[in-house]
């Protein structure tokens, strides 16, 4: 059994029979040398541009698939009828199945809101839905393996219903806009509308529209990603980095949270960059911190998300989410041996 999920993760995950299909190119067509730095570089970028593209593909397919059977007024029927902790892990759930970056899942959230949900539960739904959605679940495991993919949904589900937890508990829905709290007679509006109920065929269509949809709006970061990791894997040399970003420098989990805020991509993006710091020997929780902030606590998406609470919820919400990142980096660093 364990050699046939080996094959299966070898063949459609990391697919080894492409990158062995890039490096004939440029070793035998091409007539690259096999220790330049160019080489390194460019059968980086081509065998990742094409692995992600594949991938993404499927898995936003049939992720959007499952997802045409919880429309928003389902998933607020579905929240409405649970309480407590529960309502936040069925949020944080819920996020999952939204295969899309930080700043696509805000005008979720202000329905939600708006259809009179618990702020602490829209949280909750807001900080999973860019950080662990199913896609990225099979994408870290084409680079990290399936223990440590599974791992890092885990936790990135305990950050959300945790931080919409603590959100509840501090009453911190009085810190939301007016414009986004719900108004009675939408909220009743809203509960009067008929789900649609679409067939097998417009589901399909559904699915594939997504699929267009979500690749014309991040493949330009996924180039940008993986151009970065190429620079890092062929050209930077490998003392730099783990004198940055290694076991040696305490900060380095801190500094890769750091650096992530500026940025603006989904986990699409980062994948690259995580591949080829993995492969400078960076380690894995200072890697997965460095993605988490770059899904979940973008500057864009940061910016949006002002627009809609106060300065007082939203320091809470960057607060809750950086501490946890941070925690769980340090953690992985110290015992992510356990899962390699």
């Amino acid at each position: 059994m364990s050699n046939v999920l080996q094959w299966f993760n070898d063949v459609f995950l990391k697919m080894t029979w492409l990158e062995d299909l890039v490096e004939v190119l440029f070793r035998d067509l091409l007539k690259l040398d096999v220790t330049s730095l160019w080489y390194k570089g460019l059968t980086f970028f081509f065998y990742d541009v094409i692995k992600i593209f594949i991938l993404l593909s499927v898995l936003i397919f049939i992720a959007s698939y499952i997802q045409s059977y919880f429309t928003p007024e389902k998933t607020r029927r579905i929240l409405s009828k649970v309480k407590g902790i529960w309502a936040n892990i069925i949020g944080a759930l819920l996020g999952t199945l939204t295969p899309f970056c930080s700043c696509s899942s805000i005008p979720i959230f202000i329905g939600f809101t708006k259809a009179g949900l618990p702020v602490g539960v829209t949280f909750s739904f807001l900080i999973s839905s860019p950080m662990v959605d199913l896609a990225s679940l099979v994408l870290l495991a084409s680079v990290f393996g399936w223990k440590i993919a599974f791992v890092y949904v885990l936790v990135g589900l305990v950050i959300a219903v945790v931080g919409g937890s603590l959100i509840s508990l501090f009453k911190m829905g009085r810190y939301v806009e007016d414009f986004v709290m719900p108004k009675e007679d939408e909220e009743t509006m809203t509960d009067t509308l008929e789900e649609p109920k679409p067939s097998f065929k417009e589901r399909i269509h559904y699915s594939w529209e997504q699929v267009k949809e979500i690749i014309k709006r991040v493949w330009y970061y996924i180039l940008i990603g993986v151009a970065i990791g190429s620079i890092i894997h062929g050209f930077i040399p490998h003392e730099w980095i783990e004198s940055i970003l290694g076991s040696r420098n305490p900060f380095s989990v801190i500094l890769a949270t750091i650096v992530g805020v500026p940025m603006y991509a989904d986990i699409f993006g980062t994948l690259p960059i995580a591949e080829a710091l993995l492969l400078k020997g960076v380690g894995i929780g200072t890697i997965l911190s460095f993605m988490m902030a770059v899904t979940a606590l973008s500057l864009p998406s940061i910016i949006m998300i002002k627009r809609v609470v106060k300065t007082k919820l939203l320091v809470l919400f960057v607060g809750i989410l950086t501490s946890g990142i941070i925690i769980m980096g340090y953690l992985f660093n110290a015992f992510g041996y356990l899962f390699i």
